[in-house]
């Protein structure tokens, strides 16, 4: 499992790329497409939506399940990752380059997890 230092994470297997002071991209971290399976389809937000910290803001779903994707943060969404309409499986093949959603207007990034911290949340829910 692939845990990129250099990005902040969620207790809900969202990873959080801050691109500057108060926005970021968002997306399934390695962990979650990994026990998803090989996702089928993406719900992604509406542009201008609001994004509620630790609330629902869209879904996947994979050949097991639909999963609630949670933002990590809050503000507005600024932009889609249109490809993945087309081309789930991107987000099985590249978790870390495959962005679901941009934020804007973020009000802060407390709370989010570093790779290390992350990795011991996960070790505990694989046991």
């Amino acid at each position: 499992m692939k845990t990129p230092l250099e990005l902040k994470y969620s207790k809900s297997h969202e990873w959080v790329k801050i691109t500057g002071e108060h926005e970021c991209e968002v997306g399934l971290t390695d962990y979650a497409q990994d026990s998803l399976g090989d996702l089928v389809f993406v719900n992604l937000p509406e542009v201008d939506q609001e994004a509620v910290k630790e609330q629902t803001i869209c879904d996947v779903e994979s050949v097991k399940a639909v999963s609630d994707v949670y933002s990590p943060v809050t503000g507005k969404v600024s932009e889609i990752n249109e490809e993945l309409l087309d081309a789930p499986e991107k987000i099985n093949e590249d978790p870390y380059g495959a962005w679901l959603f941009k934020v804007v207007d973020v009000e802060d990034f407390e709370g989010l997890l570093s790779a290390e911290e992350y990795e011991k949340v996960v070790e505990e829910e694989a046991h």
